[in-house]
């Protein structure tokens, strides 16, 4: 019996033509594919939103009459309050270059929004001491060689001042053995604490003298 003319029964054929379908169906009508009109006076979606900040930058009231929701503490400090002793390094809350305190507690700083911190008191190392008058842990930096490059000393030294803060009010670590008891201030203990700030020279041992001589102790 002859086929009626124009079908091909051909695997090949029945493959094309399925194929063919599918591409037909999956084509949206024309209606869904043009964009639905902005609703009136509603922002464009890549408008930034923008706030008014206000908090406590090393003993000085600080306001930020706008400043986008997105930003970093640490771009607040650097980029708006040219605030630049605090380093960006990683980016990532990897390095601990950009620590700072914030109401005595040590943070990334690149970690967190500026607008976390309203009403919050925070501490850089412009803060903690000046050339004429240094902070007894700069100072101890200083004279233990505990930097090298420099770049990651900021992040450090805001970090050993609240590792002794933080083993005085009695916080354990992950090496503290005895948790009902004051923590002892090892070098193990300072080595654990301090090991999230890192220094690409290797002055950690220096670091380790010039905390341990502040603390008044020998680790």
């Amino acid at each position: 019996m002859a086929e009626p003319s124009g079908f091909d029964p051909s695997r090949r054929g029945v493959v094309v033509g399925g194929a063919a379908s599918l591409v037909v169906g999956a084509v949206p009508p024309a209606a869904a594919q043009s964009p639905r009109p902005p609703s009136a006076g509603a922002a464009p979606q890549d408008a930034p939103s923008m706030m008014k900040l206000s908090f406590e930058v090393n003993g000085t009231p600080c306001d930020l009459a706008e400043i986008d929701t997105r930003t970093t503490l640490l771009d607040a400090l650097r980029e708006h309050l040219r605030l630049t002793g605090t380093k960006k390094g990683c980016d990532h809350g990897q390095c601990g270059a950009c620590t700072v305190l914030v109401n005595g507690t040590r943070i990334n700083s690149c970690l967190s929004l500026a607008v976390q911190h309203h009403g919050d008191r925070i501490t850089t190392i412009e803060g903690l001491g000046t050339p004429g008058a240094l902070h007894p842990m700069q100072a101890a930096f200083v004279r233990h060689d505990g930097y090298q490059c420099g770049y990651c000393t900021p992040g450090q030294i805001c970090s050993a001042v609240a590792v002794l803060a933080e083993i005085e009010a009695g916080v354990p670590s992950h090496v503290t053995a005895d948790l009902g008891a004051a923590p002892p201030l090892t070098n193990l203990e300072i080595r654990e604490r301090m090991s999230g700030n890192i220094c690409r020279c290797g002055a950690y041992s220096n670091i380790v003298d010039a905390m341990a001589e502040v603390a008044g102790v020998k680790a």
